[in-house]
């Protein structure tokens, strides 16, 4: 079986993160991806999407704002602004990372108007998440209810394939040319993660510099070492 790093082309160009054609599609993302393709025709003024750290919600989500021109709105202004205020701020509203306030009354009152206004005006409202809504332990049972009858678009962990892809892209964010033999050594080795897969560009990157030398098998090897033991 041809190992899936050697079906990777190696050659990719540093782009923004707020480009569609940045963003990886593999299976595990395929349905979120699709979800962004899919508006204005949402079911729902609300769309949540969750999945575990570093899986590129927050690339989707900017994506989806670049798209419709929507205002990103930090969560923590759930509590400091009101939902008028909030609404104001553009046509449609982008969250990113809303777990931490969920069971927050003030928040949840804050995000339950604010519901209720974009969906009367229908106007849209993305949120990203790691849990999904059917978890949440939820303050306000009215906005539990709408926010669990909402679409939800799961990323799921990557197979090999995505996550060589992302393994690569790490890398190539960070200006650094990897050939297909490193690929082919971390995979098999490193924990089958989004978060692992930047934790280990990020550490390789570090030494590569203080050490002024290139991306090698013997740099991943330490690399991984030292993740490991961390």
């Amino acid at each position: 079986m041809t190992n899936p790093a050697e079906q990777i082309p190696l050659d990719l160009q540093h782009r923004s993160a707020l480009e569609r054609s940045d963003y990886l599609v593999a299976k595990s993302n395929e349905s979120a991806v699709q979800w962004i393709d899919r508006w204005p025709n949402w079911p729902a003024p609300l769309l949540v999407i969750n999945g575990p750290a570093a899986s590129g919600k927050t690339h989707l989500a900017a994506v989806w704002c670049e798209k419709t021109e929507a205002e990103a709105i930090r969560p923590e202004m759930l509590l400091s602004r009101t939902a008028e205020q909030i609404a104001q701020a553009g046509e449609h509203i982008m969250i990113d990372g809303v777990d931490p306030w969920l069971g927050e009354r003030d928040a949840e009152t804050t995000l339950f108007h604010l519901y209720n206004i974009l969906k009367e005006e229908q106007r849209s409202l993305l949120v990203t998440m790691r849990m999904a809504p059917s978890h949440a332990d939820f303050a306000i049972a009215d906005l539990a209810s709408r926010w669990r009858a909402a679409p939800v678009a799961t990323i799921d962990p990557p197979d090999d394939i995505l996550l060589a892809s992302i393994l690569i892209k790490q890398f190539s964010d960070r200006q650094l040319t990897v050939g297909n033999e490193v690929i082919q050594y971390v995979l098999p080795r490193m924990e089958r993660s989004f978060t692992a897969a930047r934790d280990i560009a990020s550490l390789a990157d570090r030494l590569a510099l203080a050490e002024k030398r290139g991306i090698s098998v013997p740099l991943l090897r330490r690399v991984l070492v030292e993740l490991q033991s961390s």
